[in-house]
């Protein structure tokens, strides 16, 4: 399957899906711990940033001041694809929803403060469903 560019039909049929369990962000100076499998990671000047299962980084000690529910956008969308993210990150801040993006090589993940992920997820499925309507 190829991935999609045209912004309409990446908003229809981006299929929001609420991973489960909870996430948070720590940063580590080398690499991950042992028993620690990180679902993201990100190498800055700072640190080795991780996004983990909560469960793993408290049996690791790791800090974090962030839980997170993890939304997977089902839609393949292209790396150079224009406006998916801004699409959705508004809908998510109208509703003052802070939204984390991270891209993978088939579809971009979302993470959103844990104790909203349900209301994150309703907000884009209606998003969705807008679009999906605007477009027949």
């Amino acid at each position: 399957m190829s991935a999609e560019r045209d912004l309409a039909r990446l908003v229809a049929g981006m299929r929001p899906e609420l991973n489960p369990g909870r996430y948070v962000f720590a940063t580590v100076d080398g690499p991950a711990p042992a028993g620690v499998a990180p679902v993201v990671t990100i190498a800055e000047p700072e640190g080795l940033t991780l996004v983990v299962r909560q469960e793993e980084a408290d049996a690791a000690s790791l800090a974090y001041d962030y839980v997170a529910g993890w939304i997977t956008l089902r839609v393949h969308s292209a790396l150079d694809a224009v406006g998916l993210t801004a699409a959705v990150s508004h809908e998510l801040a109208q509703a003052g929803l802070s939204c984390n993006v991270v891209a993978g090589f088939h579809h971009d993940h979302l993470f959103v403060e844990h104790a909203r992920a349900d209301e994150a997820l309703a907000l884009l499925r209606r998003l969705a469903e807008r679009s999906s309507r605007s477009s027949r």
